[in-house]
Order: structure tokens, then C-alpha cells, then sequence
């Protein structure tokens, strides 16, 4: 049987899941876009805005990357945003991450986000590494994931 082409939404590119299944990434001061999103118990209140707001001043800048952008949950109540850029974008926070990051791509609810950080964990132990820290990086919009089909959701483990 023939494997389905997936039309793109215009929004949110379909996502090829082999380009990041258990890979190791090396980044060097590889820069990101990146601001603050408002949570009340880890459900985020203001995400599209910010992410709205920024990736226009991407655009503008034509500093547009690749369709990456990790989440760092700081706490219950704030979380923190990295949009992939091709280069600087002056009219925006930056952020420039660095280090060795082991990726795993996961398929499902975002329920399930405590189960597949548990899962990670353990994959990266099988590694005889440990992580530093963990980002999740949601690759399609929720409209887009219904239009798709998929919700796949990549966890990056920085390690040490």
C-alpha cells in the first residue's frame, strides 16, 4: 500500500518523525527567539499570543528557522518559550543554547506529558547519561494536530 502524502494546513508543516527519534543533537550557542508564557497549574493562558507576536518579528527580521520551538516549564505558573531563528532578530529577547541533547519523539495527548517526561528519563539513563534539563517542543498547533491526525511532541533532554 502506498504511503499517504499529508498536505500541509498553511499553518503548521506536517511533521517527519524520523528526522528527530533518538538522535543526539550538538548545538552551539544556536540561537533562539524566546519569552515568557503565563501559566495557572501548567496549562499556559497566553501561548498563541506570544507566539503570534513573535514569530512576526521573525518574519520581519527574515530570520525564520527551522519549525522548532522548545517549552521549558519553570514552574505551575510560568513557562519559558525558544523559537528556532536563522539569525538574530533585533527587536526580540534572544536566547543561544548549547550542549548535547539526546531527542525522542512521542504521539499522543498532552495529558500524557508526565508519562513521556518519565519515559525520557529512563531512555537517557539507558544512555549512562543524565538530564539537565528537559524542554518539549510541540510540533504543530492544536488545530493543526486535529487536522493531521498527530499530536507528536519531541522531548530534548540536555545532558550532561
Amino acid at each position: 500500500m502506498a504511503e499517504e502524502i499529508v498536505k500541509s494546513t498553511g499553518c503548521c508543516e506536517p511533521f517527519d518523525s524520523t528526522l528527530w527519534d533518538n538522535k543526539e543533537v550538538v548545538w552551539k550557542d544556536k540561537p533562539f527567539v524566546t519569552d515568557q508564557i503565563v501559566n495557572i497549574f501548567h496549562i499556559p493562558l497566553n501561548m498563541g499570543n506570544k507566539v503570534v507576536k513573535n514569530m512576526g518579528l521573525i518574519e520581519n527580521a527574515g530570520a525564520k528557522g527551522e519549525q522548532l520551538m522548545l517549552v521549558e516549564e519553570k514552574s505551575p505558573w510560568k513557562t519559558s518559550i525558544y523559537i528556532d531563528v536563522a539569525k538574530n532578530v533585533p527587536s526580540a529577547n534572544m536566547a543561544y543554547l548549547s550542549g548535547t541533547f539526546l531527542t525522542k519523539v512521542f504521539e499522543g495527548p498532552y495529558r500524557n506529558t508526565g508519562m513521556w517526561a518519565k519515559e525520557m528519563k529512563e531512555y537517557v539513563k539507558t544512555k549512562g547519561r543524565k538530564i539537565v534539563k528537559l524542554y518539549f517542543s510541540f510540533t504543530t498547533c492544536p488545530h493543526c494536530a486535529k487536522v493531521y491526525g498527530k499530536n507528536y511532541v519531541i522531548l530534548f533532554a540536555q545532558t550532561d
